[in-house]
């Protein structure tokens, strides 16, 4: 039987910013997660979200998709199934964080 990792396995580049990146997403599964419960209202949680988020898109895109992704999960916020998208959409420039909001979202369809 192996044991099978809780974050992204696929094969990422091992760029500084982003081991950095998720570094700090795992030292906080490891650490606070504990404490602060499994209360998350997505899957994948928003830990396993960021990890993923950032080894696939990098430090910057990926840390505003993960910001904006722990800030949408709270009480009034969205649910459900909300997967790292494998490609960023032409209109995500990195001189416009604010459009990261909406990645994920499923009310947004184009």
């Amino acid at each position: 039987m192996t044991a099978r990792s809780r974050n992204f396995s696929g094969d990422w580049p091992k760029t500084p910013g982003r081991l950095f990146g998720t570094g700090f997403v795992r030292l906080y599964q490891l650490t606070l997660s504990g404490f602060i419960g499994n209360s998350c209202r997505h899957f994948p949680t928003c830990s396993e979200y960021a990890y993923e988020a950032i080894a696939r898109h990098g430090l910057w895109s990926g840390g505003w998709m993960a910001l904006f992704r722990v800030a949408r999960c709270g009480p009034g916020g969205t649910h459900g199934i909300d997967n790292v998208p494998e490609a960023l959409d032409a209109r995500l420039r990195w001189y416009m964080p604010w459009r990261y909001w909406r990645v994920g979202r499923r009310s947004h369809a184009a």
